[in-house]
This record gives C-alpha cells, structure tokens and sequence, in this order.
C-alpha cells in the first residue's frame, strides 16, 4: 500500500483492515467516491416519517398506512425488501415475493403503528441482516416468507385485543414457521465495479412439502417528476431480454436478468382511483402487483415500458431444496456475457469481506462474539439510508400538486426552512425510524469508525452543516421535531471517533477536528443561552431522548414550575468537558486555541458548582443526584426519583496528561488562579490539582467518595444493577412506585422491566427499568476515564454487599461483558435476547441470527421495542472490539483520555 494512502509509522500497531482488499478500497473513496455510489440507500419502509406527512393534523402514522403504500408514490424516499440504489435512488432494485397466498405482494415489511400496537410501533416480520462491508462491494440479508399466507389481519387484531400487561403479539408466534414451513430467501449484492451491480436470491425450502415461490426482482426509480414535472426516466425492455434504463442524470444502464423472467412493466406514480375514487387511467405502481395476484391483465403496461418493472420467476421449490435468481444491472454499453464471471466476482467479494472481518477481528478469540459483531456491523451497514427532505418545499407544497394544509405553516419544524437535506445517513432503523436522531447519530459514528472512519466523521459533521444546523448554532433533534433537544454527544463523539480514526491510519485528523470544535464551540453558547432559564449553569434540556424516563411530559413546560434536570446539567458538564479536551488538542498545535480550553474549563467548573452546591442537584441525605422543580417564587422542590437521569453525572469526567498541560502555560495559569483564589470549588469538584495513575489530571463532577456513593446505588442489585446490565429506573419500585404530587394530580413512576404500562412517548419507548444499550455504553466509558486516574487501588464493592471489591476497569468490564452477553450464547446455550422463543433458542435456521433491540428487560435481558435497532445497540460491536484490544488502545491510542 502506498505510503501516501495509508502512513502507518507511528500506530501502536499494524492497521490490518487497510492493508486488505476491501481496506484499499476505502482509502481510494477519499478522492474518488465511485465506490460508495451504490449501496442499501433506501429504506425498509417508507413511512411513519415528517416527511411523508401531507395530512392536516399531523398524524404521519395514519396518512401513509401499509394498505396506502403499494399504491401511493413517495415524495421523499423510497422502500423495498432487501433495496439497493444508487445515493440519488435514482434506480432502485429490490425483490418482490409471493407464495401464491398471499392477498398481495410482498414488496414491503409490514409492522403496526403506535396506536395498532398494544405497547407501540413494531414491524411484524423475520428479516436478519447477515453481511456487508463499507464499501457495498458485498451485502447479505435474509428474509424468512412463511408458505401459508401472510397474517396482516392476525397480526392487527390480536395487538388490538392485547393490553398493556400482555406481551406483543409477533409473526413468530403464530406458529407457520414451526414445522419449517417456509423459505428462507436470501438477498445479496457484488459489485464487479464501481457501478456494476450483481443481485443474487437465493430461496430454500425448509419445510416438508413443495412449495411454490414467485420471486419478483424489482428496477424502478424514485418519483421526481409528479412534484413538478421534471424529466420522467423510462425503462424499457430491449430485443435481447434486457431492461434498458435511461435516467437524465445517470449514465443508460442496463439490467440482465438470467433464465428468461416474465418482464412486467408499470409507472411508479399513485393510483389514485383505488386511493381517491379518481378516474382510472395509466398504469400506477401497483400494478405488477394486481397483475401477478389478481390476475389484472390490463393492469401492467402491454408496450413493456415504463419506471418500473419487475422480471417474474416462478419456482417450485422440493423440499429442503434450493434455487437461485441471478441480475446483473451495469453501464448499457458494457459488453460480453452479463454471467460469463457472475459466480467468480461473488465468490472474491466474499473472499475479501471474510479477510477485512478477519483483520478486524484478529484480537476477538470467540467464534460466537465474531459472529454477533459482524451481524451487529452488517445491520448498521443495511442501515445507511438516503435522507432527503427539504422543509421549505415540504411547508409550501410542490408546483403539480395541491397546496398543503394552511396549520402547516405554523406546525411542526416551521422554524427550520433552511434544511435542505439530501445525504446517504446511519438511521437509526430501516423500518421503524427512517430518519436520523442526532445523539443516536452521535453513538452509530462510533461503531461506524472502527470500520469506516472516513464515513463516521462524514455524519459527525453532517448535523452541523448549513444544511442541517439552525442559523442560531442549534443542532436539529430528530424529525418530528427539530428543536426538541437531544443529548449534546457529537464532542464526546467526535474526539473518539478522531482517536479511532487516528489508531486506523496513524494520522490525527486534525482539520476533521477543528471544523466540528467551531461548530460546537457556537451549539454551546447556543444550550447556554437556550436552556438555563435562570442563568445559574443548571440546565432544562427537555426532552433529551429518554422518553418516559419521567413524571412528566419533559417537551413540554411544567404547569407551576420549570424542571430542572440533573442529566441535562451533566450532559452540558460532559460536553464542556469534550470541548475542553479537543481544545486542548488543537492547543497543542495552534497556541490559540488555548483561551478555548481555558473558556470550557471555568464552563465546567461554573455547572460543576451549580450541581453539586446546596440548593443545586445533589442531595446529600441520599447521595444522588435529582431532578429539581423551580416555582415563580423560588422554591426549589427536588424530585427524589432514583432514575438514569441521577447516574449521568459519571459520563462527566475527562483525564488529561499533565504532559500536555506543561505545554500550554496559559491554560495552567488559569488552573493555578483557582486553585488558589477558589480552593471550595476546586475541592469540591475535581482533583486536577494532584497527580493521577501516569502523570494525569482528573476533571470530574465527582469527588471520589460521590463517585463511590452512586456506584454503591448503581451496583445494587435490588436497584440499578441486573444480571444484564444497568436499569433505567431502580427496581425498589417494583413493589412500591415512587409518588409525587405535583398540580394536584398524583403522578406515580414504577419499575417496569419490559414493554412499558404508559402511552408516555409511545409505548416502545420504555425508559422505565428495561437496560438501554447506550446509557450503558456511557457508563462504561465514564468508569475507565476515571479509571485512568485513580488506577488499580481505587476499588469499589461490587455488586454491592458481596464484599467482593473491584477496580473500576474491573467494573467497566463486566458491565461491558454483561451488555455483549445479551446477544451471545450463555453457558446453557442460550442468548438472553431470544428469551424463550423455542425456534430462536435451538432452531440451526435461527439461533445464531442475533437481533439488535431497541432495549432490554430489565431482568431476563429479553430482546424488546424494535426489533432492529442496529443504530445505538449495534454499539455492541465496539464493546466487543474494546474487550478484546482492551479500551485505552480501542479509544485513545493517544494515550489521552
């Protein structure tokens, strides 16, 4: 490898996924992007979204329902099963499928919206992601299609009937995969080339009997031409059997399709006389559909063009047997058999996506931990979509269509015109959340980095861009609503994905570095003037992402008070803590940005003191942190909830080399002023001032014996501690909810391990004792930067009342050890996460699929939420790389915390 590519020199030790095919690959995208053009950019479903919502009254879960999909045209996006596209989704390929059964075809995942589902939105269908690599030169999912038709109704109505004490009713509890009664079909794409694209299905027969299959691969392009009568792309089916596909903005392509498929052509455009009553006219997207279940004759295109199409195999499958549909979609003029090297270009790219997990995994000894973080990997791979949306076209409405409702002016991200997004984005779930959330965005760049550096600081930035960011510095949240907030993560992102992405290459960016500080240097100033109501540096954040962790509704005010929050306070020490650190590294080459760290350092000071003062967050009676309601006349009425929000405080805490502080003079003059003219605030809130493990400094809300006085909380089993990990809520309210009277009502918060009791949020969103991934993830981190510190003497109880005591990188790995687990098997051969679903257990066509949740039972470690939440649970593939490269040269091959 070229030196100039890859300057490997000063690493710790060998990048081995750069030196692999796949690995140069990736070095050759950061000048020519040709290999990123083609990947998994559409969504599994395209719904549920701001976007897509034309309605009146905002209910973007009813205006697009799955019976409405088929034959209504996106403005957005795009969806289908298993969908490859290029990054405009200007051609769109995906698989189609029908048992013959079935009502309609399946083209599309089927799930239940919020109001459907007995506890919240939840697809209702078995799909793995298996395989993949950055580049989408190789890519594998499976999709399991039972024989006997799909139960749409089954499904619906048994949700309907169940209530908030009984668990989700799942296609696997039907019972039509028991006896194998169904295919499982497996989807995967090779590129020969750059744009040259190999699709390969493969279906095999599980069951006893034969079964009939017809699989539908599918070309067509996203609708731009309905919104205001732009340019219509055509695909037409040429003299030798192929599709010939023009597009104004792609170069012709054609798509070859092996074993001479029936061609059925349509335009991908609304049926608006089954939708509206419309007159019946053209040939609307449905109408493949209509034709192959119906038996429409008329219903598809008889002059074989259109914008979409779909080449029909109907196979006949024995039992246990297979058969496989080959397509190949390249540069029209390419010439030569499309399938002379069909079967040899499969057979290297999974060659080279076996040597580049190979190299990642070369430290990882457990065959079943390789297996879990590949799938985890493949599912954030599968996850990458195109994010389109421009907010100013989406309030006033398009040329060719009806203006859109007049309270859309004013509703929901009215204040955000400026957004003009079109970017291939980490989402959090294909199906269920086809939009970004931005700490979630935050979290999936780290797992991101350890594969693909250059793409995780792409999205790092991507939020902080003029595209995305609010002229007044604030970061968007998420898209049902842009100025909610969000945890500010993207410094503690950033710093360790430019120390992952530095451990890879063996070159710091330090370009990446500074244009994400100025950005967040302004989102700062931003949460300070935005969110501390009575400018005393303790923060209101709102709803930052922990839904119905609360007694309240935190997006919205407080009758009679302001709620202040112990977890947005120490979100915004934590970040001033970041920014300080990345400061401090900039300092080092630039002398300038030295008054920077000094501005975050007194920052943090100033919150440290709010929250840990009397009067702030910290209750000294029961050592812990709470939330606190300030009335208009000053009354300060804490909220003696043991929750997440009372732990976050760990995750505030950085270490610095004292090497580095002796280069900057500046930053320790400042230092030294309030050591010696505030000697109250720096004892209370740090030891920087004595030297740690290695010469290092330690900035900190917490004093060693708070530190010691949460842990002893978060380490009890009989509250915050599980077999499985940290709760959201303690579980001492299991048997007795905590009350609080507040405005006359008496608001009650109870432990609840699993699917939650409260529409608060949705009912999947359940912070109330179930163990979320990425809280977890935090802690750990919190407890080996404080580990660094106070090293190997520093020990704590744990779990609490063993008298077993251990070193906080002791704890930090068996709370890591106790999140990966979830997805592993166990000493009895089971994964917590497939509870006691026989089939997932033992099943050798299901038990080693492993499915990234949402959350966690608090108490069985169940899978739980949506079923397919690779962004922030795929953190799972960090915690096991760290485990096995140990966590000071998984994050910081710097050797700066």
């Amino acid at each position: 490898m070229k030196r100039g590519i890859l300057d490997v020199s000063h690493t710790h030790r060998p990048p081995r996924i750069f030196e692999t095919v796949e690995g140069g690959r990736l070095a050759e995208t950061r000048t020519d992007p040709a290999w990123r053009l083609w990947g998994p950019y559409l969504s599994d479903r395209q719904w549920g979204t701001v976007r897509e919502d034309y309605s009146a009254d905002g209910a973007a879960w009813d205006y697009l329902p799955h019976d409405h999909a088929r034959s209504r045209a996106y403005r957005w996006g795009e969806d289908g099963i298993g969908g490859f596209a290029d990054k405009d989704l200007s051609w769109c390929l995906s698989l189609a499928l029908w048992n013959g059964r079935d009502p309609i075809l399946k083209e599309r995942l089927f799930g239940l919206t919020n109001a459907e589902g007995n506890h919240g939105e939840d697809v209702k269908e078995l799909y793995y992601y298996l395989d993949g690599v950055p580049t989408h030169a190789y890519m594998r999912m499976l999709y399991k299609y039972p024989h006997d038709a799909f139960p749409y109704s089954r499904l619906t109505e048994e949700n309907a009937r169940r209530g908030l004490d009984d668990r989700e009713f799942e296609l696997i509890d039907t019972g039509l995969f028991d006896a194998g009664r169904y295919c499982d079909v497996t989807i995967e794409y090779a590129k020969a080339g750059p744009d040259d694209v190999l699709m390969r299905v493969t279906a095999i027969n599980r069951g006893p009997d034969e079964a009939t299959l017809a699989l539908l691969p599918q070309l067509f392009s996203r609708n731009t031409w309905s919104w205001a009568n732009g340019p219509r792309p055509d695909l037409r089916l040429a003299a030798d059997g192929t599709v010939l596909a023009v597009h104004h903005a792609m170069p012709a392509m054609r798509l070859h399709a092996d074993g001479a498929p029936e061609w059925l052509f349509c335009e991908n455009e609304t049926n608006a006389h089954r939708l509206f009553g419309a007159p019946q006219s053209g040939y609307p997207k449905d109408g493949i559909g209509r034709r192959v279940v119906d038996g429409e004759m008329d219903a598809v295109n008889p002059d074989r063009s259109g914008t979409k199409c779909a080449g029909v195999h109907r196979l006949t499958i024995a039992p246990g047997g297979e058969q496989s549909v080959r397509l190949r979609f390249r540069i029209a003029e390419a010439s030569g058999d499309a399938f002379a090297d069909f079967d040899a270009v499969f057979s290297a790219r999974i060659a080279e996506a076996d040597a580049f997990y190979a190299a990642l995994q070369a430290d990882i000894a457990d065959a079943d931990r390789r297996a879990v973080q590949r799938q985890a990997l493949a599912g954030m791979l599968w996850s990458k979509q195109l994010y389109h949306y421009d907010v100013r076209e989406w309030l006033d409405g398009d040329p060719a269509q009806p203006a859109p409702p007049e309270a859309r002016k004013a509703g929901r991200n009215a204040d955000w015109r400026h957004v003009r997004a079109h970017d291939i984005i980490s989402m959090p779930d294909a199906w269920e959340y086809p939009w970004f959330a931005s700490w979630d965005l935050a979290l999936q760049s780290l797992v991101f980095a350890t594969i693909d550096p250059d793409f995780a600081k792409g999205q790092i930035l991507l939020l902080l861009d003029d595209a995305y960011g609010h002229p007044n510095a604030e970061v968007p949240a998420y898209e049902w609503n842009f100025s909610d907030a969000n945890p500010p993560l993207h410094a503690f992102a950033a710093w360790r994905v430019f120390s992952l992405d530095q451990a890879l290459t063996g070159r710091p960016d330090h370009d990446f570095l500074l244009r994400v500080f100025n950005k967040l240097t302004m989102n700062f100033t931003w949460w300070v003037n935005r969110k501390d109501a009575s400018g005393r540096n303790l923060f209101q954040g709102g709803f930052l992402g922990l839904d119905n962790i609360g007694l309240f509704d935190r997006s919205k005010p407080i009758a009679g008070g302001a709620l202040t929050q112990s977890d947005a306070t120490a979100w915004m020490a934590m970040n001033a803590l970041e920014l300080m650190r990345i400061a401090v590294e900039l300092a080092l080459r630039d002398p300038a940005y030295e008054d920077m760290a000094e501005k975050f350092f007194e920052h943090f000071l100033l919150i440290a003191d709010a929250a840990a003062r009397r009067g702030g967050l910290w209750d000294e009676a029961d050592q812990f942190f709470y939330d606190v309601i300030e009335t208009p006349g000053g009354e300060r009425i804490p909220i003696r909830a043991r929750t997440l929000v009372g732990l976050i405080p760990i995750c505030a805490v950085a270490v610095l080399r004292k090497t580095d502080l002796v280069k900057l003079p500046g930053l320790q003059k400042r230092l030294r002023f309030f050591l010696e003219n505030r000697p109250d605030l720096a004892s209370l809130v740090s030891r920087w001032q004595e030297p740690g493990e290695g010469g290092t400094a330690l900035l900190s809300l917490l004093r060693g014996h708070r530190l010691k006085a949460l842990l002893r909380r978060m380490l009890d089993e009989g509250e915050f501690l599980s077999p499985h990990g940290i709760r959201g809520v303690s579980k001492v309210y299991e048997r007795t909810p905590f009350h609080f009277v507040w405005d006359g009502a008496d608001l009650t918060l109870p432990y609840e391990p699993a699917e939650s009791r409260t529409r608060l949020f949705g009912g999947n969103s359940n912070w109330r004792g179930p163990i979320w991934l990425p809280i977890n993830y935090l802690l750990i981190d919190g407890l080996r930067r404080f580990h660094r510190y106070y090293g190997p003497d520093f020990r704590v109880e744990a779990p609490t009342g063993s008298g077993t005591f251990l070193s906080l990188q002791e704890i930090a790995d068996e709370l890591a050890n106790r999140m990966i687990a979830l997805s592993t098997r166990g000493p009895d051969g089971t994964r917590p996460s497939q509870a006691t679903s026989r089939l997932e257990q033992e099943d050798p066509h299901f038990r080693d699929h492993v499915l990234c949740y949402e959350y966690y039972h608090g108490d069985t470690g169940r899978g739980l939420g949506a079923s397919h939440q690779t962004g922030w649970s795929g953190l799972v593939a960090l915690l096991i790389q760290q485990c096995a490269l140990g966590p000071i040269h998984a994050l910081s091959p710097s050797g700066a915390s």
